[in-house]
């Protein structure tokens, strides 16, 4: 058996996609279009695929940006590479032609953050194998993609799914129901304007930072139409009072954002919404659904625990990921990037900070 890498071009997208969605580590965050997605906001991606004997067997999709001032670039695989980690000889192989990749584009390392639960020791022993190094920030909730999250088993019924919520979470999904809020599972790009003001208002509400209306509206053009990402939106009479952005491929659901407005939060909304994503998702085929960061301090006084107490109710399993690593080729310059990027950051935060006071 033999294995044989090519970068993929616009024309192998289908085959792409293919592979990342029939693969059991496969991710939308490691889809083709997801990468066009990013080709928005600065990044360059590049799609790898290594075949043995002709028939895909893993991938891996690239992003790579520019550092300031070093002139040299990072590769960074959102929730990558997708492959089986027990095939002997594919992890090596697949990493040898990344670094033949970071070699022609200057890139100093490149970053990972897998789908993989961090006790998972299969993939800890390769990554020590290969000479990873852990990137974590002890931030999890803060890091590139959540190292902490909720996920849900929705293969079985309805009915027992329900069941199996918190007594506080069954009441407040039949509340808001009781309320007369209704879930419209299919918005449309035409309703993007309404979901992206009621969740600037949740930013102001949570002290969150937004996105660009141009990245969500990005976002949907991109993600929407091959169906890997859906708008909800729940209704109450004629005023959308909350609003989220589900993203789905293969058998796998993931909760992205969501929204809800400061006007009649006593309906619950919320909970209604992504009781529909469920059943909407588990109608589709999919037997996860991942609700996505959650913190990692789960004591009461954390300001996140709200938002723990929610996605917690539905009975998710709460699951810690590996994290981020990195896998350096250029140690100088890496070691300059690990200098600098805090100083960088802060300084961004002091001027996001400032911008803030300037509005009062």
């Amino acid at each position: 058996m033999s294995f044989q890498a090519r970068l993929m071009d616009i024309s192998e997208k289908e085959t792409f996609n293919k592979f990342i969605e029939s693969s059991p580590k496969g991710h939308v965050l490691q889809t083709w279009e997801w990468g066009d997605l990013k080709a928005k906001t600065g990044w360059i991606p590049l799609r790898l695929l290594v075949e043995q004997d002709g028939v895909p067997a893993g991938a891996i999709s690239i992003l790579k940006r520019r550092i300031p001032v070093l002139n040299k670039y990072i590769f960074y695989a959102p929730r990558g590479p997708v492959l089986d980690i027990s095939v002997p000889g594919l992890f090596s192989f697949l990493l040898a032609e990344v670094k033949k990749l970071a070699q022609k584009h200057q890139a100093i390392f490149l970053k990972v953050d897998p789908d993989v639960p961090a006790e998972n020791t299969l993939w800890q022993e390769a990554f020590k194998r290969e000479g990873f190094r852990s990137a974590e920030t002890g931030e999890g909730f803060d890091g590139v993609q959540p190292k902490f999250v909720f996920r849900l088993d929705i293969s079985p019924d309805e009915e027992e799914l329900m069941a199996n919520f918190h007594q506080k979470t069954r009441y407040n999904i039949r509340l808001s129901a009781r309320k007369g809020v209704q879930i419209i599972d299919h918005g449309t790009k035409e309703d993007l304007p309404v979901f992206y003001e009621v969740l600037k208002e949740t930013c102001a509400r949570d002290q969150f930072l937004v996105r660009s209306y141009q990245y969500f509206e990005d976002l949907f053009e991109i993600l929407s139409p091959p169906g890997y990402a859906r708008l909800f939106l729940a209704k109450l009479d004629d005023q959308i009072i909350a609003g989220t952005i589900l993203l789905k491929i293969g058998d796998k659901a993931w909760y992205l954002y969501g929204a809800s407005s400061n006007a009649a939060r006593n309906t619950m909304p919320n909970y209604l919404i992504q009781w529909e994503m469920i059943k909407w998702s588990k109608a589709q085929g999919c037997n996860l659904y991942d609700f996505r960061g959650v913190p990692g301090n789960l004591t009461e006084d954390n300001p996140l625990y709200g938002l723990f107490r929610f996605k917690k109710g539905f009975n998710g399993e709460y699951t810690e990921f590996m994290g981020e690593y990195d896998l350096v080729y250029q140690p100088f310059f890496y070691w300059l990037y690990q200098t600098m990027e805090p100083v960088y950051y802060k300084g961004v935060r002091k001027i996001i900070a400032l911008k803030k006071k300037l509005k009062k």
